[in-house]
């Protein structure tokens, strides 16, 4: 293959990025088809192996590989990424944001209890190849095995030798040979907080026969939990409850007991519910949910009453004036990121009353701050990312903002970000469980690539709303788009 370019000895990753999207702007290609002419102009026969040489020449290399491997395991191919541990072996030790390469293979974003979900979410014969080459099992790993729990992969660990004999993995196994042999060896008394935790694993993973065990343990540390189990739901439906019903998920609530953790899923489950009656009697009942000790959890309840547009209770939660109000500086959060995202900007003044809004391009274009967008653009200090700017651009057209849009398209957004919610996808995709065809036919209208196919499921934005949404008429609704387009080139 003959190069009509040089490579240049410290070449720039950005700008072989933005020779690739002019070339794709100046003619019919699709940014990957650009890419691959780029590449092939420099003498690569292809992009990815382009990139290897960069990073290689600027001494990135072991961060480009670790980039690599995570897109290998996502594809599961365990032959590829088995030559290039074997080229890079550092990357059994690199760290990392998700637990290193091994996190990349174990960790899943949402509940992966489903054997199907599980096998979509987590990459097991990836997993076995780094378990058995001695990938390094960081902490983040073994929490992210039981926060997703992901019992095949639990096993897997067990199997290899590699899980932890705690209390709580014990639990989580559904051992309760294993744990009564543990309690019994405590001689110098139990340890409260490791039994009560082992106990919510084993509900965490509908191990109820297990769950009963550790409940009566907890209850001979604790005769006032047994008072309040038995002078309630009783002990069977106790845990029956906490094994079924998880509000808790995903949120930042730390009980410090059985009870505790039960009053915490009766609130946020009222969210869930649209129950505010039983969520302001609680609340009001219980109030030390409303003290400091018990912050993280109100974050949770505003956090998760944005993802579900329950306005009322996030009005009620502040008039009971929870500690969150008061704490200077206020504890992080995604609540308003939630509100922009999701499109329930009608909250932001509620939210508001505890988290500035914060003065960044994004939060102006999402808010509809035309002004506020383009101060930003003229003040000389502030540089737009492609992140940032993609960012904005999402923000602007889930929320409405198509004359903002339009600006940040002609400052370098790029309309076929694979910026998303969750994982990378296009607005487009964003947009089908939103049923917002006016946000859909914006883009669509200034030529976002309807072939663009999400991370996790490979599909496009037709596919999720025939397959995820159900919604056959959207679907055909994007295919004729699709049609009319092709016609039209």
């Amino acid at each position: 293959m003959t190069a009509s370019k040089s490579l240049p000895v410290r070449p720039s990753l950005e700008s072989l990025r933005k020779q690739a999207k002019k070339r794709a702007r100046e003619t019919s290609l699709s940014l990957r088809e650009a890419q691959r002419v780029i590449a092939r102009e420099y003498g690569f026969p292809g992009w990815i192996d382009l990139l290897q040489e960069v990073h290689k020449r600027v001494g990135s290399g072991l961060e480009w590989a670790a980039t690599r491997a995570a897109a290998l395991i996502h594809d599961n191919d365990v032959e590829k990424l088995q030559r290039l541990i074997a080229e890079y072996p550092g990357l059994l030790t690199w760290h990392g944001e998700r637990g290193g390469v091994l996190g990349h293979a174990v960790g899943a974003y949402g509940d992966s209890f489903d054997p199907d979900r599980e096998k979509t979410f987590t990459r097991r014969a990836c997993a076995e190849l780094l378990l058995d080459a001695g990938a390094e099992i960081f902490p983040s790993v073994f929490e992210g095995l039981i926060v997703s729990r992901t019992r095949g992969m639990l096993r897997l660990f067990e199997s290899r030798g590699s899980l932890p004999r705690t209390p709580r993995f014990l639990a989580a196994l559904g051992d309760t040979a294993g744990l009564r042999a543990w309690l019994d060896s405590q001689q110098g008394g139990l340890d409260a907080g490791a039994v009560n935790d082992a106990f919510m694993c084993a509900c965490r993973f509908e191990n109820e026969s297990t769950a009963l065990v550790l409940l009566d343990r907890c209850i001979s540390l604790d005769a006032e939990l047994g008072r309040q189990i038995d002078g309630g739901p009783g002990r069977e439906s106790f845990v029956r409850y906490l094994s079924e019903e998880r509000p808790l998920e995903f949120t930042r609530s730390s009980p410090s007991g059985p009870w505790q953790a039960f009053l915490m899923h009766r609130v946020m489950r009222a969210i869930h519910d649209d129950d505010l009656a039983t969520f302001t009697e609680t609340l009001r009942h219980e109030s030390w949910l409303l003290g400091e000790q018990c912050v993280g959890f109100q974050v949770g309840l505003l956090e998760r009453a944005t993802l579900r547009d329950r306005g009322a209770f996030i009005g009620k939660l502040l008039e009971l004036e929870p500690a969150v109000s008061r704490v200077r500086p206020a504890p992080s959060s995604q609540a308003i990121e939630f509100a922009l995202t999701y499109a329930h900007p009608h909250l932001l003044p509620l939210l508001t009353r505890i988290w500035p809004l914060p003065d960044d391009l994004p939060h102006a274009a999402g808010t509809g701050n035309f002004d506020g967008v383009q101060r930003w653009f003229r003040t000389a200090d502030r540089q737009a990312t492609q992140a940032i700017l993609d960012n904005a651009l999402g923000w602007a057209v889930l929320n409405g903002h198509y004359e903002i849009a339009d600006f940040l398209l002609g400052r370098g957004a790029d309309i076929n970000t694979r910026w998303a919610s969750h994982e990378p996808a296009s607005i487009l995709h964003e947009l089908v469980f939103r049923e917002n065809y006016e946000a859909m036919q914006f883009l669509i209208d200034r030529g976002i690539d309807m072939t663009i196919r999400d991370h996790r499921w490979n599909s496009t934005a037709e596919g999720w709303a025939r397959y995820g949404a159900g919604n056959e008429k959207m679907a055909e609704w994007l295919a004729e788009a699709q049609r009319r387009r092709d016609q039209r080139q």
